[in-house]
């Protein structure tokens, strides 16, 4: 069965837009598996392994059971810099590009 997101059965990555981010922490207390500040106090995602993805624009797989966390994240994050993507397509469906 398929979500309204479409989330149910296509798997997702997201990335944080660091220009973006206000560094106000609702993705990481939404997902701290995936989400976590630098030293800078900006978000940015961190791999399966616990990895902080530093690069501008990295993305990460997101692990199933956190995919409603995440997509929840981008939604109510107050900087709109968190963007969830279908892996298949690349169509975003959370965040600032999202329809």
């Amino acid at each position: 069965m398929v979500t309204q997101t479409g989330t149910e059965t296509d798997e997702l990555r997201v990335w944080v837009d660091q220009d973006l981010c206000t560094g106000d922490g609702l993705c990481v207390q939404y997902a701290p598996e995936v989400f976590e500040f630098d030293v800078d106090g900006l978000a940015y995602v961190k791999d399966g392994d616990g990895d902080l993805k530093l690069a501008p624009g990295s993305r990460v797989d997101v692990p199933t059971h956190l995919r409603l966390d995440v997509i929840d994240a981008a939604r109510e994050c107050p900087g709109d810099c968190i963007h969830v993507l279908r892996r298949t397509d690349d169509v975003e469906i959370a965040g600032p590009d999202a329809e």
